[in-house]
């Protein structure tokens, strides 16, 4: 029997692209996305079965449960590549 491991990168090696922030509307009832389109070249996409193109994002839920809170104002919006 084979046993194999993945091996992970350190945190420092992973290629985080900022996109945007998150933050709370002055109203305090929604969440406010803010992205910087340019950043969207430098992101690598995937197309689903029906031909619509994506980018994908991700947000810390402890950063952002932070945020909903109250105890952070904003938190970052990155793109995560391999």
């Amino acid at each position: 029997m084979t046993n194999k491991t993945k091996t992970q990168k350190p945190d420092d090696e992973t290629n985080n692209i900022l996109v945007g922030f998150v933050r709370k509307t002055n109203a305090g009832k929604a969440l406010k996305l803010s992205i910087n389109t340019s950043s969207f070249a430098d992101c690598g996409t995937y197309v689903t079965s029906d031909g619509q193109t994506y980018v994908q994002l991700v947000i810390s839920l402890n950063s952002l449960t932070g945020v909903i809170e109250g105890n952070r104002a904003v938190t970052a919006i990155n793109h995560l590549s391999d």
